[in-house]
């Protein structure tokens, strides 16, 4: 079951954008360091110029979602900016609406020494808007109930491999609770992934490609 349709950030113009920000400034960063091979300087920098210069000029109200996705309209943004801005760009110190949102490059950072198999440039951006979508769907799940989150981190995230008894007797519930608690929090994170993307897509047919992607349906 898809999220009901609603106006998403694109359409929705400057009050959307801190939206678009938060999906794609990761993977736009990790594109820069990876495809473009910018130092972790230049890449931070070319990310904020890149949203700096989108907020400025209204650069993404030239989208056409006729022509394509949006995601492979922002790379063609990003490839334009990389190649024609051979110094690193200042560091952003402007307002507006992105103010708010936070650019944590070093946590990004450590994503870059992971191992990955090559891919296309395309494949590249849309693996990491992925990872972006899920991160930010999780700290949903966090903000919105911190103890069906801490049962689903204990058992999803963590490396210790731990039974539903070993979940029960750590957080002194009966198993049946934890089961159900574990079913209730996937469903959430799927709700919660779901919106966000339906946020950063501009259409059905674009949404519905995209949670194909993501969750196989």
């Amino acid at each position: 079951m898809f999220p009901t349709t609603h106006l998403s950030a694109i359409a929705a113009g400057p009050a959307g954008f801190p939206r678009i920000v938060e999906a794609y400034w990761k993977p736009v960063y990790l594109y820069l360091r990876l495809q473009h091979r910018r130092s972790p300087e230049d890449a931070s920098d070319l990310t904020q110029e890149l949203f700096a210069r989108a907020w400025e000029r209204e650069s993404f109200a030239s989208f056409d979602p006729a022509k394509g996705r949006f995601r492979t309209f922002l790379r063609t943004l990003v490839d334009r900016l990389a190649l024609n801005e051979r110094e690193a760009a200042t560091r952003l110190k402007r307002g507006g609406g992105i103010e708010h949102v936070s650019f944590d490059f070093a946590s990004a950072e450590t994503e870059v020494a992971q191992p990955r198999e090559a891919l296309d440039p395309e494949e590249l951006f849309a693996r990491e808007l992925v990872r972006s979508l899920m991160q930010q769907a999780l700290d949903d799940l966090r903000t919105a109930d911190g103890e069906r989150f801490a049962i689903f981190e204990a058992y999803e995230l963590s490396d210790d491999n731990l039974s539903y008894a070993d979940l029960a007797q750590r957080f002194a519930l009966p198993v049946t609770t934890i089961t159900n608690r574990l079913a209730a929090a996937r469903r959430e994170l799927r709700r919660f992934a779901l919106e966000r993307l339906r946020s950063i897509t501009t259409n059905d047919e674009e949404f519905r490609a995209e949670s194909r992607r993501i969750f196989g349906s």
